[in-house]
């Protein structure tokens, strides 16, 4: 096993910039996901670490080596790709044996280590059939047994389960889940999937626009994103932003003018916004932390009028505009009965609030509530 880290790792092809000066430690034994959209740099950085591709700037090391300039199979790592790269005209015992024969290892660790592969993936039945006989499911679970067998320091994934189908990948996931915690080795996953991300890794990489933008244990990243790109690119439905200007009342507290409608700042948030008194700010808040007010309590009340109503089977998603204006989505109990016309009140939960520089992005609270947090 080993730990990977990559400091200030640029790649640049001609005058494009796919890896942006990245640097992030990988823990060894951990599962760490680069999870992006396309084009943010994810699978690039994937190819350095493998040696697939030549850094333009930045290190690489792999356990105690730096590997820049070390060769793909002089890195001590096996890699999952997107097709499962088979091959064809090989069974699939042949297809695991393959890489072990490369290296000259002796016979005998090859029979063993396939054989032992196959029994901790179950595809004991399946050793002499070809690529061509196998389902989806089953070709993948090959390709990760190929890799398995070279024992490597380090598994680098790109997009495995991409093409599977929606309940394969649910069960491919669990295998994963099952597979790491078995064997602990070192791997980093690629996917643009969030879900995929959030309950395979220890360990999350936000990329955008080739530069990580947060890292972290997945739930923490989730409840507390340092940016807009991250709030809105985790979560399904995403996070809702409301637009609005910072004010002070006659009371003293703060509020967000959104247009007509008035919200009331938290107290524990003053000191952090004090200095956007007067300017734009952007309110940040996921549908599942906004309830239909229901008790009567008057204080922090968004009236709104339900447009679509999407039952989800777990939860039931509403499509709403508030009287501002501005739309906005909140997933409710799926035994809530409404209907599109009706109007309704939205309270958000306190806890969850976040806010946001809208010309930059950045938060503006991410740091008092991680100080909450803390004495929790």
């Amino acid at each position: 096993m080993a730990h990977v880290e990559l400091t200030d790792l640029v790649k640049e092809f001609d005058d494009v910039t796919a890896v942006d000066g990245i640097s992030l430690d990988i823990p060894d034994e951990s599962f760490t996901v680069l999870v992006g959209p396309s084009g943010c740099g994810k699978t690039t950085t994937l190819r350095l670490i493998a040696g697939l591709e030549r850094a333009t700037d930045g290190e690489i090391r792999i356990g105690e080596n730096v590997v820049n300039d070390a060769r793909a199979y002089e890195r001590d790592i096996a890699m999952v790709f997107q097709n499962y790269a088979l091959y064809p005209h090989k069974t699939v015992r042949d297809n695991m044996r393959f890489g072990l024969e490369q290296h000259d290892t002796a016979e005998e660790i090859i029979s063993e280590r396939v054989n032992e592969t196959a029994e901790l993936l179950q595809i004991e039945e399946l050793l002499d059939r070809r690529p061509s006989e196998l389902s989806g499911g089953q070709q993948q679970r090959v390709a990760l047994g190929r890799a398995i067998v070279r024992d490597p320091a380090v598994f680098l994934m790109d997009e495995p389960l991409s093409n599977l189908d929606a309940k394969l990948r649910v069960q491919m996931r669990a295998e994963l889940n099952k597979l790491h915690e078995e064997l602990s080795t070192t791997t980093v996953y690629v996917t643009h999937d969030q879900v995929e991300a959030m309950t395979l890794a220890d360990q999350i990489a936000v990329m955008d626009n080739g530069q990580i933008q947060q890292v972290g244990e997945p739930t923490h990243v989730y409840s507390n994103p340092r940016n807009m790109f991250v709030a809105g690119f985790l979560g399904s439905p995403s996070m809702n932003f409301l637009e609005g200007t910072l004010e002070e009342s006659s009371a003293g507290k703060f509020e967000l003018d959104l247009g007509g409608a008035v919200h009331n700042v938290p107290d524990e948030f003053t000191d952090a916004l004090e200095p956007y008194l007067g300017d734009r700010v952007t309110l940040g808040i996921r549908p599942e932390n906004i309830a239909l007010n229901q008790d009567g309590v008057p204080a922090n009340v968004h009236p709104a009028t339900v447009e679509v109503v999407e039952p989800q089977g777990e939860k039931t998603v509403l499509e709403l505009k508030l009287d501002t204006g501005q739309s906005i989505k909140a997933a409710v109990d799926p035994d809530t009965t409404v209907e599109m016309g009706d109007a309704v009140n939205l309270r958000f939960d306190r806890d969850s609030l976040q806010y946001f520089d809208p010309a930059t992005g950045k938060s503006l609270t991410y740091d008092v509530k991680i100080e909450q947090q803390a004495t929790i």
